[in-house]
C-alpha cells in the first residue's frame, strides 16, 4: 500500500468526486462580499483546482489564488484561467501590505491549520494583507458538531466512484483525537485497474464559534456573521437571497469578520 492524496494529486479525479457545476461555493462566497461591500482584489487562499477563485474572477474581482499543492495549482492555470495562481502556505504567508480587499477561505482550508501557532499566522498573515476594513470570509467543518455525535466516528464509510472508465472505491474512518482537538481521517483508496491501494492521512482543528471569535478578536477582526447555515455544502444548500441564520449547531461554520483598525 502506497500513502498520498490521490485527490489532490489527480485534481481531475477532485472535481469529479466533489463536483460543483453550479459554482455553488464561489456564488456564496461572492454574496457574502457584494453585501458586506467588499472591494474588487481577492485572495482565495487554499484555491485547490480554482473553481471558485475562477468564479470570483467572472464576477468582476480581480483574484490571486493561492495553494499549497503545485499539481492543484497546474491544473487551476490550465482549466479555470483569469485569476493569478501563487504557491503559498496559510499558516504564514506575505503579500504587500493591504494587497486584498477580502480572503476568502472555503471548504475547510482554515482547519489546516493544527495548532493555535498556525491559527495566529493564519490571522496574521490576512489581517497584514488586508486593507483596512477588508473582509475574510471562511467556510469550514463546525467542531461544536461532534460535540457528543460519536456516532459519526469509528465507523467505516464507503463511497464509490466511477471515473474515466475506473472504478474507485474508497474507504473512510474519523477519529477525534481530543489532546490535539483534531477530527482525523484515514480513507483508503482502491481501483479496478490493478493499481496499488493509496491510503491518505488527514487531519483538521476542531474549532467551537466561540473559540474561532477570540482568535479573531485577539488579531483586530469584528464577526460580522457566524453561523451554521446555509451554505454552499449544508443540507440544503444555500440559494440566492439565501440570510444567514442557525445558532452555530450544525455540521459547517460560516464566518464573515472585519479588519478593523
Amino acid at each position: 500500500m502506497t500513502s498520498g492524496n490521490l485527490l489532490t494529486d489527480h485534481p481531475e479525479l477532485y472535481e469529479a468526486r466533489f463536483p460543483d457545476p453550479g459554482r455553488l461555493a464561489g456564488r456564496w462566497a461572492e454574496d457574502c462580499l457584494r453585501r458586506h461591500g467588499a472591494g474588487p482584489a481577492v485572495l482565495d487562499l487554499g484555491c485547490g483546482t480554482g473553481r471558485d477563485a475562477a468564479h470570483l474572477h467572472a464576477a468582476g474581482r480581480r483574484v490571486v489564488g493561492a495553494d499549497l499543492s503545485g499539481a492543484m495549482l497546474a491544473y487551476a492555470r490550465a482549466r479555470h484561467p483569469g485569476p493569478r495562481y501563487v504557491r503559498a502556505d496559510l499558516r504564514d504567508f506575505s503579500f504587500p501590505t493591504g494587497a486584498f480587499d477580502a480572503v476568502v477561505c472555503l471548504d475547510s482550508a482554515l482547519l489546516y491549520c493544527h495548532t493555535n501557532d498556525d491559527l495566529d499566522g493564519f490571522l496574521a498573515s490576512c489581517r497584514r494583507s488586508l486593507a483596512p476594513g477588508g473582509l475574510l470570509v471562511a467556510e469550514m467543518r463546525n467542531g461544536a458538531y461532534f460535540l457528543g455525535r460519536d456516532g459519526l466516528l469509528d465507523t467505516p464509510r464507503h463511497n464509490t466512484l466511477l471515473w474515466q472508465g475506473t472504478s474507485y472505491r474508497s474507504v473512510t474512518t474519523l477519529h477525534v483525537d481530543r489532546t490535539a482537538q483534531l477530527l482525523r481521517r484515514t480513507r483508503v483508496w482502491t481501483a479496478d485497474d490493478g493499481s496499488a491501494p493509496v491510503e491518505q492521512r488527514s487531519a483538521w482543528r476542531l474549532l467551537l464559534p466561540q473559540e474561532l471569535r477570540h482568535f479573531l478578536a485577539s488579531h483586530g477582526f469584528a464577526v460580522l456573521e457566524l453561523h451554521d447555515g446555509p451554505g454552499p455544502r449544508t443540507e440544503p444548500p444555500w440559494q440566492e437571497g439565501d440570510l444567514p441564520a442557525g445558532p452555530a449547531d450544525a455540521d459547517r461554520l460560516h464566518v464573515v469578520a472585519r479588519r478593523t483598525g
